[in-house]
């Protein structure tokens, strides 16, 4: 493992509340925060760090995405000590997110299991058998 480690969505939720230094950043795209909706982390006096892993719609990876990350830990008064818990859809596009910034010197790069909505139920739906949406925590749909 190439990065800090794997946490739960409530045990990021218990960072976010109790730790100044934690910060969320959400990797998915554009078109997943606009339709899918965004963890509600306002009642931690925190934002959401909206930076995409991969650009909709042809998925690449984002060219800019350190520098983008950089910048903006740096505006939520974070630095490369930050806790950062990063989060996607189910919780793999998050893990190369963790490993690219290790990789650019963030010592505490934590990938989010289950991520947003988890993997899909035995209907196909996703945001019922595991995730941030499943695990109650709170969220919005614009």
């Amino acid at each position: 493992m190439s990065y800090a480690g794997d946490v739960g969505c409530s045990e990021c939720w218990e960072a976010l509340k109790n730790n100044s230094n934690a910060l969320l950043i959400d990797v998915r795209t554009v078109a997943e925060w606009s339709y899918v909706g965004l963890p509600d982390i306002s009642s931690t006096g925190k934002q959401i760090i909206l930076v995409d892993w991969q650009q909709f719609p042809q998925m690449t990876v984002n060219p800019s995405f350190t520098d983008q990350v950089d910048e903006q830990v740096m505006a939520a008064g974070g630095d490369k000590s930050a806790e950062l818990y990063l989060l996607c859809r189910s919780g793999v596009r998050s893990i190369a997110a963790a490993e690219a910034l290790t990789a650019a010197g963030y010592g505490n790069a934590f990938n989010v299991l289950g991520g947003f909505e988890g993997n899909p139920d035995d209907k196909g739906h996703r945001g019922n058998i595991q995730g941030w949406k499943s695990d109650g925590l709170p969220w919005k749909q614009n």
